[in-house]
């Protein structure tokens, strides 16, 4: 063979191990790189699975102490509170019993394993000493089932009126010392399964760090150019994931619209500004701000424009606040600013005028100027109170205060309102206990044709006797029924007071119309309420056909995915009438206002009063009788006291009313012999004299 040919073969040799090099180095990499992603979703399928244990290990520790007080508070519980107790023991000890089969499924735990002989593994703590925590778990359901059955047995026992005392005996205790060892095994699985898994993430974390480091020396060791793009998209997914991790932890404790720090970050900060405050023997103020026509803004110009003032409005807090100052949204148009060394009143007083001075500038959003308003309730750290809840509800007590004065100012919190919030309390407390024992009344006010008398329908109003107060006006425990969430209990008992007495005036033969019963926007949001409903109407046995949901303006406008619309949508449906109350004072769009959404309009008090003196009243109430009468709804006009109103809303058109010059509110038994005693026709009403206590 001539040299030529030698050399050719040898170059050739030379470049085919240059290229098989080459391509393997590629393959390499590109093994390196799939293992690189392996690695990143293998580690966040563990943390989730560890996640997912860690969260059934917590609910095994809560139901395991919950077993324990129920089942002490079934064995101590009256009789008729008893079968509560014992469903909720037998609900109990059956997710415990299967949460604990499905965390053995899910772990692949085996009681034979050498592991168990392993302090670091679960199935030490699951059947090793000293938790023995799978004796325990199952020792605790089984003790709850055999309870449970002996319990239910003593209830059937007692429905057959056998001697409760004698059937008492028949049952063993449940033994908290044994719910105590689970939840010691419990805490100790708990901490097992984190250890494990931070080894395993530490683990995969050192792997990957060592995968990428070799990854980076095949590169430099085939060539430059195949380094460079493999290194920066390396780094720019890392510098990824540290953004996202860096954006994950500034969302926890910030507002996402406004970048102000969010209600999170104050409760976990707060107690410590007050510690700071007193370790300096400062003052700290705790400014409350709310936007006074931020709903409007809403309503009227859309929420793109809602979010619009909100964010200037919280760019506006922090340029008329100090460095030291922290700015917070508690949510909506809900804004908190804690002043840190705030100094004397005169000070707050001049750093509050600054900022709503600031806030209270025009807004000019895509051409149109708004004028948002805010007020302003403050409270100072150790005056008013010394701890962060009672500083926030005595700041917000004084906002309240502050929009009483008619908004765009601020108030401080004082004595009077000391009291007020005294009062407040004791008023939801006696709440509470009305609720509890279903003692608000239900009065009726009829509704009435001006041209035959007829009665077109009767309105439920609550009512509340206070064992010491007497009468207590709607006017002032509505409001803080709301406040406080119990605006929902309320209507319920009223609805099924009224629904029951409807049926029975329905049995009767008594013609009533229609009830009408308002509902708010809180109780519809209950998950249920449709449900409660229709029960309610079942078991009273009154028709859907006889009752009317009265709902204000503001309910038919809320959003569709807080499920008001599809569930008014729902109770329509099954026949049940829809009313829109106080028509004319909210901001409900006319596309509302049709016979598919609305079967009756009522015209607010406001317009109807003195309509036959007030040119723009009746013109107002003209406009809302031809329109509805032009869709085909009803209409009934509230609040007619006199014969002279009675006259103009006859002669417009709107012959339905409600009102004292008709009836006053009256109770169930004067409601029902009115209703009774009232002729079928009757063209001539007669006004009741005398005035509204």
């Amino acid at each position: 063979m001539s040299q030529p040919s030698v050399q050719a073969a040898v170059s050739g040799r030379l470049v085919l191990l240059i290229k098989s090099a080459y391509w393997v180095a590629l393959l390499i990499i590109a093994a390196m790189a799939v293992a690189s992603f392996v690695l990143l979703q293998e580690m966040m399928a563990a943390q989730q699975r560890d996640g997912a244990l860690l969260d059934m290990v917590s609910t095994q520790k809560a139901l395991s102490q919950r077993i324990v007080f129920l089942a002490s508070a079934a064995e101590a519980a009256s009789p008729n509170r008893k079968p509560a107790f014992v469903r909720d023991l037998k609900v109990a000890t059956e997710e415990f019993e299967k949460n604990y089969d499905l965390f053995v499924d899910d772990t692949d735990a085996d009681p034979t394993s050498p592991a168990r002989y392993d302090p670091n593994s679960i199935e030490s703590v699951l059947y090793g000493k000293p938790f023995h925590l799978d004796y325990f778990s199952v020792g605790l359901a089984a003790n709850g089932r055999r309870l449970t059955a002996a319990l239910e047995a003593e209830l059937d026992r007692s429905y057959a009126g056998a001697n409760s005392r004698k059937a008492g005996g028949e049952y063993t205790a449940l033994d908290p010392s044994l719910a105590n060892a689970t939840l010691s095994g419990y805490s100790a699985l708990g901490q097992r399964i984190s250890a494990m898994a931070e080894r395993r993430s530490q683990g995969m974390l050192n792997l990957h760090r060592n995968l990428f480091f070799a990854t980076i020396g095949v590169i430099i060791l085939v060539a430059l150019f195949i380094f460079r793009p493999m290194s920066n998209a390396i780094l720019r997914k890392t510098h990824e994931l540290i953004d996202a991790r860096n954006s994950m932890a500034f969302i926890a404790v910030h507002d996402g619209l406004t970048g102000l720090h969010n209600r999170a970050f104050l409760t976990d900060h707060f107690d410590t500004l007050i510690k700071g405050a007193y370790r300096r023997r400062e003052r700290l103020a705790v400014v409350q701000l709310d936007l006074d026509r931020f709903k409007q803004i809403n309503d009227t110009l859309g929420h793109a424009a809602g979010d619009y003032v909100l964010v200037a409005t919280a760019q506006r807090m922090r340029e008329s606040c100090r460095a030291s100052d922290l700015c917070i949204r508690l949510g909506g148009d809900e804004f908190v600013i804690i002043l840190n060394g705030a100094g004397d009143t005169e000070d707050i007083n001049m750093v509050a005028r600054r900022i709503l001075s600031r806030v209270n500038q025009p807004i000019v959003f895509q051409g149109t100027t708004i004028l948002p308003g805010a007020s302003a309730g403050i409270a100072v750290y150790p005056v008013d109170a010394d701890n962060a809840k009672d500083l926030m509800v005595h700041a917000d007590l004084a906002l309240y205060s502050a929009k009483k004065l008619g908004g765009g100012t601020f108030s401080f919190f004082s004595e009077e309102l000391r009291r007020e919030l005294d009062h407040r309390k004791q008023l939801e407390q006696d709440m509470r206990t009305a609720i509890a024992e279903k003692g608000f009344q239900v009065f009726f006010q009829p509704q009435v044709s001006l041209v035959d008398g007829s009665i077109g329908g009767v309105e439920a109003l609550v009512r509340w006797k206070h064992k010491t107060r007497g009468m207590v006006s709607p006017g002032e425990f509505i409001p803080v029924a709301e406040k406080c969430g119990l605006m929902a209990d309320i209507g319920r008992i009223v609805i099924a007071k009224a629904v029951t007495e409807a049926a029975e005036w329905h049995r009767a033969g008594i013609g009533f119309g229609r009830l009408a019963v308002n509902v708010s926007g809180t109780e519809l949001r209950e998950p249920d309420f449709d449900a409660f409903l229709f029960r309610t109407l079942e078991e009273a046995g009154l028709p859907a056909d006889r009752l009317s949901l009265e709902i204000v303006e503001s309910v038919i406008l809320d959003d569709e995915k807080t499920g008001i619309a599809a569930k008014l949508r729902h109770i329509r449906s099954a026949g049940v009438h829809l009313e829109l109350d106080d028509f004319g004072t909210g901001y409900a769009s006319l596309s509302h206002v049709n016979p598919n959404e609305i079967d009756r309009l009522k015209i607010d008090r406001r317009f109807v009063q003195n309509i036959h003196q007030n040119g723009d009243n009746s013109k107002i109430v003209r406009a809302i009788t031809e329109l509805a009468r032009g869709l085909g709804i009803s209409i009934v006009a509230e609040g007619a006291e006199t014969e002279a109103e009675l006259d103009s809303l006859l002669a417009i058109g709107c012959d339905q009313v409600q009102g004292y010059s008709i009836a006053f509110p009256m109770p169930q038994e004067e409601a029902r012999a009115w209703l009774a005693a009232r002729a079928p026709k009757k063209a001539k009403l007669t006004v009741v004299q005398g005035n509204v206590a």
